[in-house]
């Protein structure tokens, strides 16, 4: 399918400009000025061309617990909120740890055919802390191995993944978290798991990716591993760099304004690869019996632009960076960038629109935000994967109060 942006404001990691974007074939073909073809033709006069944002870090709860979320309504999410790329979490049920559930999760996606996703593999069978062996027998590629939702408390086990990782060429998600040590202080538990798991991939050489980093000291690790030379990436959620002194139920926990300084640092100066949302989609009932997590989807890109770049802190071509790029990098995508040969994934934004969140209005199955009734800028119009257009506001039901 053939699609003309005209007159936008083309923003992405390299470029801010006001320019025409023509996508052929699914592909980025021209960019320019005055381009004119025999196509469908988008008038962005008035909004900014993004290229279309990429999550590390979902959960779409299938299989097994589809009454929370489900591969469809996690993609309608994903589209509403402006992103055509997803990297799924193994916490399902059962959950991902063999080849057939990690096949049926991909041919689900495609036969939806709505965005990308990725399934990671899970650390350890079934998530039971102990045994690797089901690497070996995988038959469908994976990019990422995570026990995601908990941590892999046996150092020797997450010291032989990180071996293994490595010569089969993937990454190691961290979920860094000692649960034994959470039930006494969930700071202490995040930063001990960051040191052990910065050290197991210093002393094997693998790349380990560190998800949902929330702490202080936690970034400040990063840092100087990323300064030594570890082969280290991070990410950090919208909620965790938005809110402080919260008692939102998340896992990690919000945590305290000098936490969210540090994290905004280390955004400013290139310490952060990704802004993941965790997307953890819940029923009502399970969040309140204390199910941890947030439906983020459909809010991250307008929590980003409020609190980064209207606070300040950085420029529209950073979080187009840290939302696109990186992400698209790190998963081995042709996405991120609106240049000729990029996938004609973009989303068309309208950052002068200034709404209330509705979490009713959500078309996620999961309604679960800190976000709700709080005024927020940036409001995604539209989203273009590979040149058809998979999202347009107003095409659902949307009673967002605007402000």
């Amino acid at each position: 399918m053939n699609i003309l942006i005209k007159n936008a404001r083309v923003v992405d990691l390299n470029r801010d400009e006001i320019l025409d974007v023509y996508i052929e074939n699914g592909v980025i073909k021209e960019v320019g000025l005055g381009i004119n073809r025999e196509c469908s033709i988008i008038d962005g006069k008035g909004l900014v061309l993004l290229p279309s944002f990429v999550d590390m870090h979902c959960h779409f709860r299938d299989p097994g617990f589809t009454y929370k979320e489900d591969i469809l309504t996690g993609s309608l999410a994903a589209v509403k909120g402006g992103y055509t790329g997803v990297n799924l979490m193994g916490n399902t049920n059962p959950p991902c740890s063999n080849s057939s559930i990690l096949e049926y999760v991909i041919s689900k996606s495609k036969e939806i055919n709505l965005i990308d996703i990725h399934q990671t593999v899970t650390i350890t069978r079934n998530m039971e802390g102990t045994d690797i062996s089901h690497l070996d027998e995988l038959k469908f590629p994976t990019r990422f191995i995570s026990d995601d939702g908990k941590g892999v408390l046996r150092s020797k086990v997450m010291l032989d993944a990180m071996m293994k990782a490595k010569k089969m060429g993937i990454t190691v998600i961290s979920h860094a978290e000692d649960e034994d040590i959470s039930k006494v202080d969930t700071r202490l538990s995040e930063n001990i798991m960051t040191i052990r798991d910065i050290s197991l991939a210093k002393f094997t050489g693998a790349s380990l990716h560190v998800a949902h980093v929330s702490t202080k000291e936690s970034i400040n690790e990063i840092i100087r591993a990323k300064k030594e030379g570890v082969n280290v990436t991070c990410e950090v959620t919208p909620h965790h760099i938005a809110l402080f002194d919260n008692d939102y139920k998340v896992n990690p926990p919000i945590r305290k304004k000098e936490d969210v300084d540090r994290l905004i640092y280390a955004i400013k100066n290139g310490y952060v690869d990704v802004i993941a949302t965790d997307h953890a989609p819940h029923t009502k009932e399970d969040k309140e019996k204390g199910a941890p997590g947030i439906s983020g989807l459909e809010t991250a890109f307008s929590v980003c632009y409020t609190y980064l770049v209207k606070e300040g802190h950085i420029d529209l071509k950073t979080l187009s960076k840290l939302m696109s790029k990186n992400p698209s990098k790190l998963m081995g995508l042709n996405k991120g960038q609106i240049d000729v040969g990029f996938d004609g994934d973009v989303v068309l934004v309208d950052l002068n629109k200034k709404y209330r969140v509705d979490s009713r209005c959500f078309v996620s199955k999961g309604k679960n935000t800190p976000f709700n009734d709080m005024e927020i800028y940036g409001e995604v119009v539209m989203t273009i994967k590979a040149g058809r257009v998979v999202y347009k506001r107003g095409d659902e039901s949307d009673n967002r109060q605007v402000v």
